[in-house]
């Protein structure tokens, strides 16, 4: 019997209704927080993934917020409002709403990179988290804020087919003037996804372009050269060129130097005497195991070529200057000659 003279009330009461609708959807929005915080995230805690969890946790405060607006809405109907001023408000109220939606969306498609990103970092070991994730969000809000904006203009009336084939036909100019600049960036995201190169590479492109990496854009990568000039090249460019990295897949290179001894000298004595200077060598690696070939019989001289490896390329030079100089001295000092470019002319009488 209460409960019908309390809806009696409500009725014949405007306001007490208009209030009621409100404190109802308030409470309703509380329990979809309590309910999210206190049931569902126990049920996603049992999950492998946390994304479920986070999605939770950042979307739970915004729909409760959405149905706080929805009650709003709902209690300015019994309250005889002027029609020009309730449709004003349910316009506000439609354009918030319709905002936390996007805002809501936005939040999930981060989480969902960032997931997406983190494994793939892990697989791979690479910095694609660092690189290219902030570009992913970038493009992620602004087309899920373009799409929020063409729900939200008809809401106060505005026409959005005109404004979409207005935006077809800009978007196309767009595309052919910009059309280097996307494909730079196509080419930086294909260059960070298929790690060819990273920061810290010594790489050569070609005869003249040779050095460290020191970033790699999103428009451009900059190369440091070994006189310690600096090289804009742009991503499309890079992309498509064969490129020479001297530290993947692993830090270790090869040394060759190449040597010639007189004819007569012995073969073997040659090779213990080149061997036992190489390994002595500072940053040599005994795997794989270092090789004296010999190679040719020249006009002149017995050729032979060292081969060895050391730990990583910023010593390959060094190492290679210091190992020329060792092995000439090594030989001298066993009585191997060494011999220069000779010719033997024969002069006949007639």
């Amino acid at each position: 019997m209460a409960f019908e003279q309390y809806i009696i009330i409500l009725q014949q009461n405007k306001y007490i209704y208009s209030l009621s609708l409100l404190v109802m959807f308030y409470i309703l929005s509380q329990f979809a927080v309590f309910l999210s915080q206190k049931v569902i995230l126990r049920i996603t805690g049992r999950t492998k993934t946390d994304i479920d969890d986070l999605i939770v946790k950042r979307t739970n405060k915004p729909i409760s917020l959405i149905l706080l607006l929805i009650g709003f809405r709902l209690a300015l109907f019994p309250l005889g409002i002027k029609q020009s001023i309730l449709d004003l408000i349910e316009h506000g109220i439609s354009s918030l709403i319709t905002i936390l939606v996007i805002y809501i969306v936005i939040m999930v498609l981060d989480i969902i990179i960032d997931g997406w990103g983190k494994r793939v970092a892990e697989r791979t070991k690479s910095s694609v988290d660092e690189q290219l994730l902030p570009i992913a969000h970038r493009f992620s809000r602004i087309f899920i804020s373009i799409v929020g904006l063409l729900f939200i203009l008809p809401i106060w009336g505005i026409q959005v087919g005109p404004l979409m084939a207005s935006l077809g036909v800009a978007g196309v100019a767009i595309a052919f003037a910009l059309q280097n600049t996307l494909g730079n960036i196509f080419g930086g995201m294909s260059i960070i996804l298929d790690k060819s190169l990273k920061v810290g590479d010594k790489i050569r492109i070609d005869n003249d372009t040779m050095g460290t990496v020191m970033d790699v854009g999103l428009r451009s990568t900059k190369i440091k050269t070994w006189d310690g000039e600096l090289i804009t090249m742009p991503n499309g460019k890079l992309a498509d060129s064969r490129i020479l990295n001297f530290v993947q897949p692993e830090p270790s290179v090869r040394v060759v130097i190449d040597f010639g001894v007189e004819y007569g000298s012995d073969a073997n004595k040659v090779r213990k005497v080149v061997l036992e200077t190489i390994k002595n060598l500072p940053g040599f690696m005994k795997d794989p195991e270092p090789k004296v070939l010999m190679i040719e019989m020249g006009d002149f001289a017995l050729k032979f070529k060292a081969l060895f490896w050391v730990e990583n390329f910023d010593i390959k030079f060094e190492t290679k200057s210091l190992a020329t100089e060792e092995i000439y001295n090594a030989l001298k000092k066993s009585g191997i000659g060494i011999p220069f470019p000779t010719r033997t002319i024969y002069m006949k009488k007639e």
